[in-house]
């Protein structure tokens, strides 16, 4: 075993056993899509006084945290997205009118006088005769006096609101270095404010320090927030001036900062909208983690076993290697605290089918060095096939990882999990290949069993179908402009579809709402649309979905509204659970849809430019023109099935980018190689021999994802079909375009280009360095000679 051989061991070792440890110890964060729950997004709106900007957004934020707090609601999360929005996320909450509800109301920020210790009362009816919730004042008594809990839990009884969150100019949280006091908060008022808080002060200073009525109680929402005492310098009748009022305490920074946020974003609260609305049932989320673990270990299985099959021991190594990124991949998904959402876990299980793809190159590249040279060194074959892959390897893979950056930064909601998944899929993927999977090999190589047989191994003789396809010699590239003429075919099929049948954009991109229910008797379409018609909504779209559940798309309907419509559901169906809700505002589906136009364009200039510095231009645009023909026809498919175009759509549809343009990368890379070598050899020569290399690479990668997508479709249900749909489609169509679509439109490109062919290998900067990489003996070879 080499010293390099060893590092690696040690390394692949450490890894793993810290990814098992974290595995067992940790668990994964779950999106509300997996969980359940109901996920809300906020727009801030300007108003004639106040811009929505980052810091007015983060105060009506912290407002609004102190009202879902008081809804009882376990483990709430609230994040500002952007400058003007707030993200709400509400667990095991499926029905959200009340949270909505509350969400609406307008801050209500109120300065009290306390007028002694408050008492328990006795349960209280309202004139409904349900009982009171203990803030709202029985009938007969003063409706403006509240009895509330303190900071510390100690009911206080509270005059009439004497100053509202309007009058205050200003709140800041400041260190007083000087005075000893620590964290403070300063108040600034508003001139006729001021006034009456120096009043409200100066009454309290009446009382003895130490007396419940020398406090003032500053309450939000019905909720006391602080009830600092006047200081006892403070005279009687004299009160606090505005500019000179500081509440002062045992304050952290944080603390602070918070009890400032509250008092400003009480007395400048930014209306918000709700311009998105998500609600998953829990058995929804439950049912797709179920599918996906088992499509995991049906696909990853049939991966394993293919790919020993086809590669023997080896193959079986790279198995071995397979399960490795699964643990590893799974773990770094947890230690980074990445939220899982149902699009991210579709991505972790399609980056196990892909994660072989450089496995495969390397077992490729090897098998031509043990059939150029039947007489080198297994473990020699084996070190160069990872030197000559590496190219192919680093190019595809930065593909993907450019689909995945555009995923993050251009999707939205759960589809950035999507692209945070995959870039951590591709990274594991690369080091379960060229540091596992090498260190496994080469540690096999060593065998002299193992490199005496050379079809145990799996990499001393050729394949079955590159043999096959190297005895034909099929002239695929005689007559190049047919396959061009039979891809714009294809493309004209693609574009009619989406002519004439029209592309289905799903709610996300047009705005409006989407329920699915699950009712306990069978419901037909009919019976269902004419229930909801009779209760007024007779333009809701009805729909079967999954295993007999009822999909109503409506356009305008507020939680009311759905409350309603699926009370009428009921009356046919028994009990009727909300599985799934989506609620999209007219502005953020436009805004969205845009986006993935947006998103579509960058993808298609940025692979652009990636190969145009990587490869020729020609090579570059052509991979593009694939790329561009695999995304029509995908979306034609669809126009043609009728399926829906929604967000997941847009994560498949840019993951089908990156597919492409890695097995175009593929190709290309292997023309560049083989013509700078050949330099006088006629292109389309070129081209052929490179095809005929790389298909077995292309066939057994493309196996690979094909296995996980099919599990994904038959066992994923409704929410992973149509990913899984598009996908297999995208991978067939990339297939394709990458050998019948990119390599003919080079040879075009090529016939009016007048670069020169690319300097062969070891040539050009650093001739003698090449000579000496070319000169580089075999790792097992001493030198000596006799």
């Amino acid at each position: 075993m080499t010293r390099a051989t060893a590092v690696r061991a040690v390394l692949a070792v450490a890894v793993l056993l810290v990814s098992v440890y974290i595995t067992l110890t940790m668990s994964p964060r779950l999106g509300l899509d997996l969980q359940g729950g109901t996920r809300i997004m906020l727009q801030a709106r300007d108003t004639a006084t106040v811009e929505a900007d980052r810091e007015t957004t983060d105060r009506t934020l912290e407002v609004l945290r102190q009202r879902i707090d008081s809804l009882g609601v376990s483990e709430p999360t609230l994040t500002r997205s952007g400058e003007d929005r707030i993200i709400v996320e509400l667990p095991d909450v499926q029905d959200p009118r009340q949270a909505t509800e509350v969400i609406g109301r307008t801050a209500q920020l109120t300065f009290h006088a306390v007028e002694g210790p408050g008492t328990e009362k006795p349960e209280e009816k309202t004139p409904d005769g349900e009982p009171s919730d203990g803030k709202t004042p029985a009938p007969g008594t003063d409706p403006d006096r509240l009895t509330l809990p303190d900071e510390q839990g100690r009911l206080l009884a509270l005059g009439e609101p004497r100053l509202s969150g309007a009058g205050v100019e200003d709140a800041k949280a400041a260190f007083d270095a000087q005075g000893g006091a620590g964290w403070a908060v300063s108040l600034e008022f508003r001139k006729g404010a001021g006034q009456d808080w120096k009043k409200l002060t100066g009454e309290a200073a009446c009382h003895p320090a130490g007396d419940d009525r020398r406090r003032v109680a500053i309450v939000l929402d019905e909720k006391v927030i602080s009830s600092p005492q006047v200081d006892p310098s403070v005279g009687c009748r004299a009160g606090l001036p505005s500019g000179a009022t500081q509440i002062t305490g045992s304050f952290s920074a944080d603390e602070a900062r918070d009890l400032a946020l509250l008092i400003k974003g009480g007395a400048l609260p930014v209306p918000v909208e709700i311009v998105e609305q998500r609600t998953v049932g829990p058995t929804l989320g439950a049912a797709a983690i179920d599918a996906s673990a088992q499509a995991a270990l049906i696909g990853a299985a049939a991966t394993a076993l293919f790919i020993t099959v086809v590669y023997r021991l080896f193959g079986a190594l790279a198995a071995v290697a397979l399960g490795a990124y699964g643990v590893i991949s799974y773990a770094a998904l947890i230690a980074l605290g990445v939220t899982l959402t149902l699009p991210g876990l579709a991505g972790f299980v399609l980056a196990i089918g892909m994660a072989v793809d450089a496995n495969v190159l390397v077992f490729e590249r090897a098998r031509e060095e043990c059939a150029d040279r039947p007489k080198r060194s297994l473990r020699s074959a084996l070190t160069t096939g990872f030197q000559k892959a590496w190219s192919a390897v680093a190019d595809s893979n930065a593909t993907t990882l450019i689909a995945a950056g555009l995923l993050f930064f251009l999707g939205s909601g759960p589809v950035k999990g999507f692209g945070v998944t995959l870039a951590i899929g591709v990274v594991a993927s690369m080091f379960s290949a060229l540091v596992i999977a090498r260190a496994l090999t080469e540690i096999a190589a060593n065998s002299r069993f193992v490199s005496d047989y050379r079809g145990v191994n799996g990499i001393g003789r050729p394949g079955a179908v590159r043999t096959w396809l190297v005895r034909k010699d099929p002239k695929l590239f005689r007559r190049s402009a047919r396959w061009l003429v039979v891809s714009a075919a294809l493309v004209a099929v693609a574009v009619a579809g989406i002519v004439v049948r029209g592309v289905d954009l799903g709610v996300e991109f047009t705005g409006g709402r989407l329920v699915e229910y699950s009712t306990s008797r069978p419901v037909d379409v009919e019976t269902a649309r004419d229930s909801i018609a009779a209760a007024g909504f007779g333009d809701a779209e009805v729909t079967t979905a999954g295993d007999g559940d009822l999909s109503v798309r409506t356009g305008k309907l507020d939680n009311d509204g759905e409350h309603a419509l699926r009370a009428a559901l009921a009356e046919e169906g028994g009990e009727t659970t909300k599985v799934r809700d989506e609620l999209i505002g007219p502005s953020l589906g436009d805004e969205l849809r845009r986006n993935a136009l947006i998103a579509l364009g960058v993808a298609v200039a940025v692979q652009l430019a990636y190969l145009a510095v990587r490869f020729r231009w020609t090579f570059a645009v052509a991979s593009v023109v694939a790329m561009v023909h695999d995304v029509i026809l995908v979306v034609g498919a669809f126009a043609w099935l009728g399926r829906p175009v929604d967000g997941i759509f847009l994560a498949a549809l840019l993951t089908v980018i990156g597919y492409s343009i890695n097995d175009s990368v593929v190709v290309f890379d292997r023309v560049r190689e083989l013509w700078g070598a050949n330099r006088r050899t006629p292109l389309d020569t070129i081209a052929r021999r490179a095809v005929l290399q790389t298909v077995p690479r292309t066939v057994n990668t493309g196996m690979g994802a094909l296995f996980i997508l099919v599990a994904l479709a038959v066992l994923g249900g409704d929410s992973l079909a149509d990913f899984a749909l598009a996908l297999l489609i995208g991978i067939v169509v990339g297939t394709w375009s990458s050998v019948f679509t990119a390599v003919p439109g080079a040879l075009a490109l090529e016939r009016s280009a007048k670069a020169p062919p690319p300097p062969a290998p070891g040539k050009g900067k650093g001739t003698s360095r090449g000579k000496a990489r070319g000169a580089r003996r075999d790792p097992l070879d001493n030198g000596a000679r006799v």
